[in-house]
């Protein structure tokens, strides 16, 4: 089966791409939006040459949809459909998802890959996200916050590690795995990359109602 991957640069994304490749299935390409105007990745905020570092460690094309900043439906699917039009993405069965549980994500990717004819693939579907948070730690990945949602987590928690101390120090009600919107991540190490993506962390700002902190390349 060919598939594409939906990379978000994450830990979720991450997870999903370890897990396939245990089962011996190798994504054609990974799928990426970035936000035209900022060159990083949507929602996440991580800039384009991290993105493109984290492609070149785990060794598989990148595909890269630029959106427009306050993207509205019309225009996202539009965009993703010049995409999948093209090569890499003409020539995918199916896409694959590092969703965990929130079923309308789900049925709207299933919705809009079924109109394309193709399909979804979602392999942490219904994990356990505490013990899925500890997998990704036990598993020797590394990775960082960059993005806080300061509605339901306090900002001093980005830039901060992802590691069993955050885990420790999350409010109750705060998803381990960020699967609420709570926080995201990016990944700079793991099994699944030839070698770390050396990276620095940066200035906190807030923006569009979330805290970011900025990733910056290291030499």
């Amino acid at each position: 089966m060919t598939f594409a991957l939906s990379w978000s640069g994450g830990k979720d994304s991450a997870l999903a791409l370890w897990t396939l490749r245990r089962a011996q299935l190798e994504p054609d390409a990974l799928l990426t939006t970035v936000t035209e105007g900022y060159d990083r990745i949507s929602m996440h905020g991580v800039r384009r040459e991290l993105l493109a570092r984290q492609a070149k460690a785990l060794g598989i094309p990148l595909v890269e949809v630029v959106i427009p900043p306050a993207c509205v439906n019309d225009v996202y699917e539009a965009r993703m459909a010049e995409a999948f039009a093209a090569t890499p993405l003409s020539g995918v069965e199916a896409v694959a998802f590092g969703d965990l549980f929130l079923e309308d994500v789900r049925a709207y990717r299933e919705e809009r890959l079924a109109a394309g004819g193709k399909r979804g693939l979602f392999p942490l579907w219904g994990r356990n996200t505490t013990a899925l948070a500890r997998e990704f730690l036990d598993a020797g990945f590394e990775a960082r916050l960059v993005c806080v949602d300061p509605r339901v987590l306090d900002p001093a928690f980005a830039g901060r590690a992802y590691d069993e101390q955050l885990l420790a120090e999350l409010p109750h009600g705060v998803d381990p795995c960020g699967e609420n919107g709570e926080f995201h991540t990016f990944v700079s190490a793991g099994p699944i990359f030839a070698e770390p993506i050396a990276c620095e962390t940066g200035e906190i700002v807030e923006r569009d109602g979330f805290v970011f902190c900025d990733v910056t390349p290291a030499p």
